[in-house]
């Protein structure tokens, strides 16, 4: 097989293709509703952690969709892509929301010892660690469903009309 020939298949890999547009959507949709919400635009939630709606859930969802509708949903392929997710969007619930808590208790104590100590050695002072790491149920579920949605969105434009088989 030819560089060329591998190259087209990888860009016409469709269980590939699918989570990177549905991660693409869905760190969009948390800039447009970060922006919103907070009333200004940060370029920043085009590329973090957190937020609405959870990009990781979304991205396999869609990859544990596409491959139960590419390979079939008896299939390996889905079983190994549907218990990547679950492991995924358990530790967005789980680890990463009380890592982004933890911190939130970490810069209030370097605070106060930036402010005692700190300010007589700048070599002493500490940075500041993100807080938005995890997320809440509700993030969870919407990243999910924008997962399902692009997933189905997908498969009705460039699979049902044109009728391409899967």
């Amino acid at each position: 097989m030819s560089f060329l020939n591998g190259l087209k298949d990888l860009l016409l890999n469709d269980i590939l293709l699918v989570p990177i547009i549905t991660s693409f959507i869905a760190q969009l949709l948390k800039l447009l509703i970060n922006g919103v919400v907070n009333k200004s635009f940060k370029a920043e939630r085009l590329w973090g952690d957190g937020g609405m709606p959870s990009a990781h859930s979304a991205t396999v969802v869609s990859l544990a969709l596409m491959c139960g509708f590419c390979e079939g949903f008896g299939s390996a392929y889905f079983a190994i892509a549907a218990m990547f997710a679950f492991i995924v969007m358990h530790d967005a619930l789980g680890v990463r929301r009380e890592t982004g808590k933890q911190a939130v208790s970490i810069i209030e104590m370097a605070e106060l010892f930036n402010a005692y100590f700190a300010e007589k050695d700048e070599e002493i002072k500490t940075d500041k660690l993100k807080t938005l790491v995890g997320h809440t149920p509700t993030q969870v579920v919407c990243g999910a469903l924008v997962g399902l949605v692009v997933v189905l969105l997908y498969l009705l434009i460039f699979k049902g009309i044109f009728g391409f088989p899967l």
